[in-house]
């Protein structure tokens, strides 16, 4: 009888676990997957920085992956009350207040501002991702926040979506899509369906650089074309402080992110 009980048990657990999915890149994910929730990951430097930005009393996110869009839409904003954000391979844009560091977003700058942002990966993979009912951004400053987010909302599917390099793969948002997936399986006592192998394989990726996440951002490529571009350790430093940011960025209307607490 017990074992029946127990057998049961594990049964109905399967049956209501969450699935969890990692995509490498925007491009990766099946366009007929209609996950419940969406988790946009651009470790270096894009969702760290919105991060950042909103804690730090920005009135709102606004993410372009077309820049003749973001103009214009910046334009109709009170010049006062709008700040232009974007780079492109890691150099900020000509004629914008500032660039992708997260670093730079603070609070005395930002306050109360609406950010119009455009970067070279991960305002794309939002733009992929802004039809899905519950869609957020995460980095490794806020991935408790996140997860625990995740955990309480219990959407039966969620996507983790890596912004990659033009396309291509990148070594640190598989980083951090592990280090999420991990705190998510810790956290709900192993109720999560890991669902595919690029999941499973950024959850390897985490237990091999778990107790040195920077050395894994610098040795990434994209890592070394920052370093190539100048002097990023803050930037690095701040992009690898796992846990340390209590907020979980929240698509609030299609491409328009604001704070929402953690629970």
């Amino acid at each position: 009888m017990a074992q029946a009980i127990s057998v049961l048990c594990r049964t109905l657990l399967i049956s209501v676990a969450l699935q969890l999915s990692y995509f490498h890149v925007p491009a990766e994910m099946p366009t007929d997957l209609q996950p419940k929730a969406a988790v946009v990951i651009d470790v270096l430097r894009a969702t760290t920085t919105i991060g950042w930005a909103l804690k730090n009393g920005a009135e709102a996110v606004q993410a372009y992956a077309d820049l003749d869009q973001l103009r214009t839409e910046a334009a109709a904003w009170p010049e006062a009350s709008r700040l232009l954000l974007g780079e492109r391979g890691g150099a900020m844009l000509e004629g914008f207040d500032l660039g992708n560091s997260p670093v730079a977003v603070t609070s005395d700058v930002v306050g109360g501002k609406r950010l119009f942002m455009s970067t070279t990966n991960g305002t794309r993979a939002l733009d992929r991702a802004r039809s899905v009912p519950l869609l957020v951004t995460a980095a490794l400053p806020n991935r408790r926040a996140v997860v625990e987010k995740l955990l309480t909302e219990k959407p039966e599917t969620v996507a983790i979506i890596g912004s990659g390099w033009e396309g291509s793969y990148s070594l640190e948002d598989s980083l951090a899509a592990g280090a999420v997936g991990a705190l998510m399986l810790e956290l709900s006592n192993g109720a999560i369906d890991v669902a595919n192998d690029e999941m499973t394989a950024a959850l390897a990726l985490w237990s091999q650089w778990k107790h040195d996440p920077e050395a894994c951002l610098r040795t990434a490529s994209h890592g070394q074309r920052l370093i190539g571009l100048g002097d990023h350790d803050a930037d690095f430093r701040c992009c690898a402080a796992v846990d340390q940011l209590d907020v979980v960025p929240t698509q609030h209307e299609p491409g328009v992110l604001r704070l929402a607490s953690s629970t």
